[in-house]
């Protein structure tokens, strides 16, 4: 297990409310009226503060994010877990170096990835990208990806991201071994740190 001190930055991610922003941002923009209107039908969001883009030649990027899942008979959601985002081959649009990003969870198939340790957008799960993409190709797609860079759409290509657990930054946030199923399906651990970005999730969720 890694020590704690290396952990701390991530850990940290609710204490500068960067999730709860992301999500204040998203629901203000003008351009994510889908996002807003559909939130209440996912099965859960994946919230990535900021999704970096790196490297000159080859390129590259990603970031960390939390996942909140959705009860579907109380319509509870639960307290987050840790994941990365990466890929070599991110289609950010021209000039574009960081955006944040929501990922909404749309079918169990989804779902049940999330569960997983790792999977890949694309392959693994289908992705569509919103709001462009929040036609036709969403209504089948296991994931649809909305993403905001320098306040505006961003456009970022998720094609072939891969998805991991972060089941060390999960133990550091709880303070105690714990999986991903037992955060966001079972509802088996709290942090009250989190509680304004759950409540910013409800507010969303409810429009």
């Amino acid at each position: 297990r890694p020590p704690r001190s290396t952990l701390f930055p991530y850990t940290t991610l609710f204490r500068s409310d960067s999730a709860t922003a992301t999500v204040a941002n998203f629901k203000a923009d003008p351009d994510m009226g889908w996002f807003r209107d559909n939130v209440k039908n996912a099965k859960g969001v994946l919230i990535v503060p900021s999704l970096v883009k790196a490297g000159f030649v080859f390129g590259g990027s990603g970031g960390t994010g939390v996942l909140l899942g959705r009860d579907e008979k109380s319509g509870r959601w639960s307290y987050p877990a840790f994941f990365t985002m990466g890929s070599a081959t991110f289609g950010f649009a021209a000039g574009v170096e960081k955006s944040e990003v929501i990922l909404m969870i749309m079918t169990n198939k989804g779902m049940d990835s999330m569960l997983s340790t790792s999977f890949k957008l694309g392959g693994d799960v289908s992705v569509a990208v919103g709001p462009v993409g929040a036609g036709a190709k969403a209504q089948t797609a296991d994931v649809i990806a909305f993403s905001r860079a320098k306040g505006i759409y961003g456009g970022i290509n998720l094609e072939g991201a891969v998805i991991s657990t972060r089941d060390a930054l999960n133990s550091a946030y709880y303070g105690k071994p714990v999986r991903t199923v037992d955060i966001v399906v079972k509802h088996s651990v709290q942090n009250k740190k989190a509680d304004r970005l759950i409540s910013e999730v409800k507010k969303v969720a409810r429009k």
